[in-house]
């Protein structure tokens, strides 16, 4: 009896850890109201405003970018139907949505939806409706109206998932996220609007970017992308480091990092003080439209304080500002070939972007990051970052 009891209690102790770790799971974007419905079935909106741009000029983007997306599924994902006097694009999709994968097994199930695209002047909305899972090669079949609900997935408190049902509304929440910032990166998002404010807890309850109120767009300017020259050798307190750039078409360049003892990042801080006196601070929320343009310059992103020991990065897909609940942000995309380890175990970095031809950053800012939609396999990888603080050139 006495063996029985050690044996039960040492597979308790195994068990905790995991335990902990399952109750430490912040699920708030995904409890009540997570996956909309109206009129009974399952409609996940958002809506986009773009002063001063036409219904054309809308239409013109997001038909692009709906047929890029859905034609990297290489499967019968494709618009089936579009008005352009109307201003409406109907498209099917029919993919894959991953719950887990290992050498030895894989766990994932196909999502069928359909992505309806309506713009007029100044505006367009996106929905995503007629959701449908086959799992297990087709053996289950599940619409998303009886399997992630409020009414089935959640507790009848509705602040829990319902184990069993937790990874699918997860995931379709996550996906949905992902295909909303595809559009606002389309549209050439700038800046958001926040949602109306609420009162303040000592919780932050966290939305899901589907969810968290309509999303105000500052076009870009048109640009000509020029390569990157030689980058000229800088003071004598720097050190070198090379950073990879195939995303926007320009070769690989050297990037300067500055050699200061300071307490701050030191990536934050100018080289000396004719460089500090060029920057000035301002408050994240009141940077300008078109401080950073995708297709510009670089987007570097700096990991780690000790300007000896720091991981930097280029974007290769570019990124824009914007807010999300109300936050001045910064989106930072990756190509989905490459290496995104220490950026997810990072919880603060540095941003600098670099325009075109310039060795010096016009624009640094000091980021926090905060949750990100799963990323499907293949495609890019979306960060958030909370803008901190900002200097800019």
């Amino acid at each position: 009896m006495r063996n029985l009891t050690q044996l039960l209690f040492a597979l308790f102790c195994l068990c905790l850890p995991a335990m902990l770790h399952a109750q430490d799971k912040d699920d708030s974007k995904y409890l009540a109201g997570a996956v909309p419905e109206v009129d009974g079935k399952v409609v996940f909106t958002k809506e986009f405003s773009i002063p001063g741009m036409s219904q054309d000029e809308i239409y013109n983007r997001i038909y692009g970018w709906m047929e890029a997306r859905l034609k990297q599924n290489e499967n019968i994902s494709r618009i089936v139907f579009s008005d352009k006097e109307k201003g409406q694009i109907v498209g099917t999709g029919d993919e894959w949505i991953v719950f887990s994968s290992t050498a030895l097994s894989l766990d994932r199930t196909k999502i069928l939806y359909q992505l309806t695209a309506t713009c007029q002047p100044e505006k367009c909305t996106l929905e995503v409706e007629k959701i449908r899972f086959n799992y297990r090669e087709g053996k289950e079949k599940y619409t998303a109206e009886e399997w992630i609900t409020d009414k089935y997935a959640l507790n009848k408190a509705q602040t829990k998932l319902v184990r069993g049902l937790a990874k699918w509304r997860r995931k379709t929440v996550d996906f949905v996220d992902e295909l909303a910032l595809g559009a606002t990166e389309a549209l050439s998002a700038a800046t958001a609007n926040a949602p109306a404010e609420e009162k303040k807890e000592e919780k932050t309850v966290e939305k899901s970017v589907i969810n968290s109120g309509p999303i105000v767009i500052a076009p870009k300017k048109q640009v000509t992308i020029e390569s990157a020259q030689s980058q000229p050798a800088a003071n004598n307190n720097v050190i070198s480091g090379t950073e990879s750039n195939t995303g926007a078409g320009m070769p690989n360049a050297q990037v300067i990092v500055p050699s200061v003892q300071v307490k701050k990042p030191a990536a934050l801080v100018p080289a000396n003080k004719a460089q500090q006196q060029a920057y000035k601070e301002v408050a994240p929320d009141q940077l300008s439209a078109d401080a950073i343009q995708t297709g510009a310059g670089r987007l570097v992103i700096v990991i780690g304080e000790d300007p000896f020991n720091m991981t930097m990065m280029t974007a290769n897909s570019g990124g824009s500002l914007g807010k999300v609940n109300g936050k001045p942000v910064i989106f930072s995309i990756l190509s989905p070939d490459q290496p995104y380890e220490q950026i997810e175990k990072a919880e603060n970095y540095i941003i600098r972007f670099y325009p075109t031809g310039q060795t010096e950053p016009t624009v640094i800012l000091e980021c926090k990051k905060l949750p990100s939609p799963a990323t499907m396999e293949g495609m890019p990888r979306t960060y958030v970052g909370e803008i901190l603080k900002a200097m800019v050139k």
